[in-house]
């Protein structure tokens, strides 16, 4: 019998995955979370029925979550990732060497603990960094209490349901302005630019009303998620994204640049990723400065 994972993007349209077998299920106290292997991308993170991430394409999604902000700021010593439970954009990170802390704020102890056991090759890295701290706490709370801390803060969300629905609120992008130092970057997951253009308005929205100078999205492409694109949000009151990404950013991190491990970001993708299609500059326009 052909077993088949569908996620619905819209009422009419979807994702269909063939499966081999469910590794892992079970729900937490948060969420239901759910492990399977696939033929095409091998095994894939389920967190209420939406894809989290496959073996096959997550580089993608967590090299361009972690390297914009970490290539653009000149002194990321200090970082914090809110969720990022699964270990990806901590382990991108963990690849820079002027990152002198990382902290990872996660609620959900069991997705880190699946992942630590399903996805090793995630979280490998940040088990054995000593420079990383794994926190199970609720971010929105831990940020409150985080004033002028850190350099980069990361905000590597599930989709705005749930528990993480106060991470795209009004309130919290407030809270993420004072938990910066003053030169600080945050760089947001900001969903679907196909589907999901009201949320992306409402992120824009909200971290210039929270005052951040500069607010610019990019995006990348990844098979497994909505519409087969995904953006971002970057936001700094001192750093533009492409305008201060100069070439002496080689000098600071030679290693991802000469010989890089890296399969998706650099440097040529990094400028053309904030080059936005004009759907995308369209809507956009409905609030606040413009792009």
């Amino acid at each position: 019998m052909d077993l088949w994972f569908t996620e619905f993007h819209r009422d009419g349209a979807g994702i269909t995955i063939k499966v081999k077998k469910t590794i892992f299920i079970s729900r937490s106290k948060y969420q239901e979370i759910a492990i399977v292997d696939t033929y095409e991308f091998g095994k894939m993170l389920v967190i209420d029925g939406l894809v989290m991430l496959t073996e096959a394409d997550e580089f993608i999604y967590h090299e361009m979550m972690a390297h914009p902000a970490l290539v653009v700021h000149p002194r990321p010593d200090d970082v914090l990732i809110i969720g990022g439970g699964d270990g990806g954009t901590a382990r991108e990170t963990l690849r820079h060497q002027r990152v002198e802390r990382l902290t990872m704020c996660e609620i959900d102890e069991m997705v880190i603990e699946a992942c630590r056991r399903y996805f090793p090759t995630l979280s490998k890295r940040v088990i054995e960094d000593p420079r990383a701290t794994i926190l199970v706490e609720d971010a929105i709370k831990y940020v409150k209490g985080a004033t002028g801390r850190f350099d980069v803060i990361l905000v590597d969300s599930s989709d705005p349901v749930g528990p993480a629905k106060g991470l795209f609120s009004m309130e919290f992008f407030t809270d993420l302005r004072s938990a910066l130092k003053e030169d600080g970057i945050v760089a947001l997951q900001s969903e679907s630019p196909f589907y999901h253009a009201d949320i992306i308005i409402q992120i824009k929205d909200g971290l210039e009303k929270a005052g951040f100078r500069y607010v610019n999205f990019y995006w990348a492409h990844i098979p497994t998620y909505p519409g087969g694109v995904w953006c971002w949000a970057m936001a700094s009151d001192v750093y533009h994204p492409v305008e201060d990404l100069g070439e002496g950013v080689k000098k600071r991190e030679p290693h991802l640049f000469h010989r890089s491990p890296l399969r998706y970001y650099d440097l040529h993708v990094h400028r053309a990723a904030f080059t936005l299609p004009r759907y995308m500059k369209e809507f956009l326009k409905r609030c606040g400065k413009g792009e």
